[in-house]
């Protein structure tokens, strides 16, 4: 029956997507890093089931708007080159405009959660559990 059960519209497989660029941007303000340690380390903020492909992408894109900078590391390596990304001062001001957007977010969250719990205690109708 239509309606019946727990459906997330998909928002399971885009947990994180949200929240890739501000992290990636972060985690490159505390120093210089590469892309494979980038994926492992997104992975503590919940960022986890994203295909590693649109991470690259976003850092790309990312470089490409100015935020960070690369370069290839020939000599730390025991193997291949790898790419090494940095933050640029954009990229901190970015960064900077992005958390600020993410607090007043959380604040709009806060402020329907307590509604909605408040609702709960108080309210009554088919979706009210007693």
């Amino acid at each position: 029956m239509r309606g019946q059960g727990r459906r997330t519209h998909g928002l399971g497989r885009r947990r994180g997507r949200n929240l890739l660029r501000p992290t990636l941007l972060f985690l490159m303000h505390q120093g210089p890093t590469y892309g494979y340690d980038l994926v492992d380390r997104l992975k503590s903020f919940g960022i986890e089931d994203i295909d590693p492909s649109l991470i690259y992408r976003a850092l790309r894109d990312m470089e490409e708007e100015g935020y960070i900078q690369s370069t290839w590391d020939e000599e730390k390596t025991q193997g291949p080159p790898r790419r090494v990304y940095t933050l640029t001062s954009e990229g901190d001001h970015n960064l900077q405009y992005y958390l600020e957007d993410l607090q007043t977010t959380r604040g709009r969250i806060d402020q329907l959660l307590q509604a909605y719990a408040l609702h709960m205690r108080e309210g009554s109708g088919q979706f009210h559990k007693k």
